[in-house]
């Protein structure tokens, strides 16, 4: 079937193959479902990625469970917008430290665990991560568009390569959602906020990503809000990548 947003669709993973292979992640499923028809994207099939910062700065959130909730939420949201169960994942500090897929049967600790053996915590490259991503989705051969979930604490090292990656990587069907960790009055989050601000068309052919903050901690805000935050600007951009071409 093709529905009227021209993207084709395949069915979702159902509540009760939620409910025999991650229990645990049902509520989750249940609030990224609400999201999910909020924003009108029931009859959309997406990837969803997920990126997640390792610079020195973001010890504390994987210490204390920060980065494993997150992934468990945006697991429980590919759930309704891809019906293969995966979530590929990119750690990155200075360079990409590491890679792994989060699915419905292997979940659990998977973030804290790789994250721990991944070893030293450098500095923070966007490019590098953006870079990974790109090449994977390529490699994979889909058409389909991609949700990627961006996660950081704080402005790249390299802001030019980042800037320059974003813009380059707008005529692929790839939306990048930025999400912040910290203190929201810091400057670091400057570069982001523009980033969700470039101009169309003089700097990327239309708007391709979106940014919000989570604050200093992240799991406390609740998660319909987030889903809310995550989901908010990826029907525009379908749209705009429908009008552009970039989407089939």
């Amino acid at each position: 079937m093709i529905p009227t947003n021209g993207i084709e669709r395949a069915t979702a993973i159902s509540l009760t193959k939620v409910q025999e292979t991650a229990p645990d992640l049902v509520s989750l499923y249940k609030a990224a479902g609400t999201s999910v028809r909020l924003h009108g994207l029931q009859e959309v099939q997406a990837a969803v990625y997920l990126v997640l910062d390792r610079s020195g700065s973001m010890r504390p959130y994987y210490r204390n469970g920060t980065m494993q909730h997150l992934a468990e939420q945006v697991l429980s949201l590919s759930a309704h917008l891809d019906d293969d169960g995966t979530v590929p994942v990119v750690f990155f500090s200075t360079d990409v430290d590491g890679s792994t897929d989060l699915t419905l049967s292997g979940y659990h600790g998977r973030i804290n665990k790789l994250h721990e053996n991944l070893g030293h915590m450098g500095r923070t490259n966007y490019h590098w991560a953006m870079d990974e991503v790109i090449d994977h989705y390529m490699e994979s051969g889909s058409r389909r568009p991609a949700l990627v979930i961006f996660q950081t604490d704080g402005g790249p090292t390299s802001k030019f390569a980042a800037e320059r990656y974003l813009c380059k990587a707008a005529r692929l069907p790839l939306f990048w959602q930025f999400i912040g960790f910290g203190d929201p009055d810091d400057n670091e989050f400057a570069f982001l906020r523009k980033l969700d601000t470039l101009a169309v068309p003089a700097r990327r052919v239309v708007d391709n990503a979106g940014y919000f903050h989570a604050g200093r901690t992240p799991q406390a805000i609740p998660d319909q809000q987030l889903f809310d935050q995550l989901l908010q600007e990826f029907p525009d951009w379908l749209a705009a990548g429908r009008t552009a071409g970039i989407l089939q």
